[in-house]
């Protein structure tokens, strides 16, 4: 079968699951004929992605969030006074996303959360069924258990979430840990999508705190805790333009631009791990046994960081007070069974995939149609 990949290019965690699911497809006698990826001008595509992924690549804008005025947490209100404003070449995309799926004669569309193939399967007849896959579809999920608070922009990330998955035929959402399938929301709870390179490290225990940040403006906590604790390497990598590759700040405090071969080799050798509780490298933390602290820069994050607490992962904090990590780290004890969930993925997600194609064959487009 033929497929085409359509990814939200916010971030670091979409991008490494469609390396993994390209993987998995082709190892399954398939083929990712082109990958189609949202842009905008606050993030760049890294260059690991660029090198990794087999099938062409080919960008288009699309919705984003934007960072608060000191680039930490993500301002609504600003987000969305911004991408009311890029509604016309929003419309434009959609225009393209419709044409590549006619054009390349793909079997199905995998859909990597991104908000405008949603909307394109609304506005169109597509008759190629959309396959969507993400955590955040487990928000939907009847069973899964959300923050107690800001319940208001709970409700604005489900909605989101929905529109993202307009069409589908099926939602895989990817989990810490297994959970029954919800039959009415169509979703189907999956491992995580760990990339080969991931799964096949061997963890070593150094003596530095390993990080990530998706919006740079936290490096200012970063920099606070470290005048106060010079003593304590640290490396965090982070996503902002016009810095070195590396920026040494003193013998024990570096800024890492984001590459992926050099990340994965940091998390490898780390005592501990702090980031702001992205699902992907947190799920990388806890299949290499690394203790780990969440600062979550949004909504979604704060849905990330609960769960993951719930199932062993770290602790959840404010800022970046690294002491607290240190303190955690001394009696931290790996969850040994998300380790076997995660090597249960290739197969399942395969599984998932295929049956979800052939499932739509037999049902056809009226089918389709009627899900919507």
């Amino acid at each position: 079968m033929k497929f085409l990949f359509i990814v939200q290019g916010e971030g670091r965690g979409h991008l490494t699951q469609a390396l993994a699911l390209e993987e998995i497809l082709r190892k399954g006698g398939h083929e990712v004929v082109e990958t189609l990826v949202g842009k905008s001008n606050s993030r760049q595509l890294p260059g690991f992605f660029n090198r990794n992924m087999k099938a062409p690549i080919r960008r288009f804008d699309s919705p984003n969030f934007q960072p608060s005025a000191a680039n930490q947490r993500i301002n609504l209100t600003r987000s969305v006074l911004y991408n009311i404003l890029q509604l016309p070449s929003y419309l434009h995309s959609i225009q393209f996303i419709r044409q590549r799926i006619e054009e390349t004669g793909v079997d199905a569309v995998i859909n990597f959360y991104e908000l405008l193939t949603g909307l394109t399967y609304a506005l169109h007849r597509i008759e190629v069924p959309q396959i969507c896959i993400g955590h955040q579809y487990l928000f939907l999920h009847s069973g899964f258990e959300l923050p107690r608070h800001s319940r208001s922009s709970l409700r604005l990330l489900q909605y989101f979430t929905r529109l993202t998955s307009l069409g589908a035929t099926r939602k895989l959402a990817l989990s810490f840990c297994e959970m029954p399938e919800d039959v009415r929301e169509r979703i189907t709870v999956v491992p995580p999508l760990l990339r080969r390179e991931v799964l096949k490290l061997k963890a070593d225990s150094g003596d530095y705190i390993h990080g990530y940040m998706l919006n740079s403006g936290f490096a200012s906590y970063v920099s606070r805790w470290h005048k106060d604790h010079p003593e304590v390497p640290l490396r965090f990598f982070w996503d902002r333009i016009n810095e070195p590759k590396v920026k040494r700040i003193d013998d024990t405090l570096s800024f890492y631009q984001l590459d992926d071969v050099e990340f994965l080799r940091q998390m490898k050798g780390c005592k501990a791990y702090a980031s702001t509780a992205g699902f992907e490298s947190v799920c990388e933390a806890m299949f290499l046994g690394k203790p780990i602290m969440m600062v979550p820069a949004h909504i979604e994050q704060d849905c990330n960081a609960l769960d993951a607490a719930r199932n062993g992962a770290g602790i959840i904090s404010h800022d970046f007070n690294l002491t607290e990590l240190l303190e955690f780290a001394e009696t931290y004890q790996p969850n040994i069974g998300f380790h076997q969930w995660v090597e249960r993925a290739p197969q399942f997600i395969l599984n998932q995939i295929e049956e979800a194609v052939q499932d739509y064959r037999v049902v056809g487009t009226a089918g389709l149609l009627a899900l919507r």
